[in-house]
């Protein structure tokens, strides 16, 4: 049996806590709060820290003190983050769904998270690029999508 079936996420230790991401990238996407609502829009606007195309954190050991506002993901908060990803893997095992066949861990190939649609690969920009008071116009629904449970 695999570690995320037979664990919860407070049980696991760090290297299992880490390996449960799958790289999307999606979680360092700009979040924007609409005033008035208080809906959460999603960005194609990336931490100045992802790299855009390995979607990788280019800093994921000082991330915090470079990002003051990056939110470091535990087991405790995962629950109650409402602009995690349905695809997240910390998500879903939280809501009792398990690892979506795409999921690295499941399929046994990083790429698939890429070839499913979920990776934001190459769909971004870089903050530092875009001024801020652009970043509304970047507003995208695709970090919301889900892909089928199976291909």
């Amino acid at each position: 049996m695999a570690f995320w079936e037979e664990k919860s996420l407070v049980e696991m230790s760090d290297a299992e806590w880490e390996a449960l991401c799958d790289g999307c990238g999606r979680c360092c996407l700009i979040k924007l709060e609409d005033e008035d609502t208080g809906t959460l829009i999603t960005s194609d606007v990336r931490c100045k820290l992802l790299d855009g195309d390995a979607c990788t954190c280019t800093d994921y050991p000082n991330r915090q003190k470079q990002v003051p506002d990056c939110v470091k993901l535990t087991p405790q908060n995962v629950g109650e983050i409402p602009w995690i990803p349905t695809t997240c893997a910390y998500r879903r095992l939280a809501e009792g769904k398990g690892l979506a066949w795409w999921h690295p861990l499941v399929s046994g190939d990083p790429q698939t998270v890429i070839d499913v649609g979920v990776s934001v690969k190459g769909r971004t920009f870089l903050e530092t690029e875009v001024e801020p008071d652009e970043w509304e116009d970047h507003a995208v629904d695709w970090p919301e999508w889900e892909p089928p449970e199976h291909l």
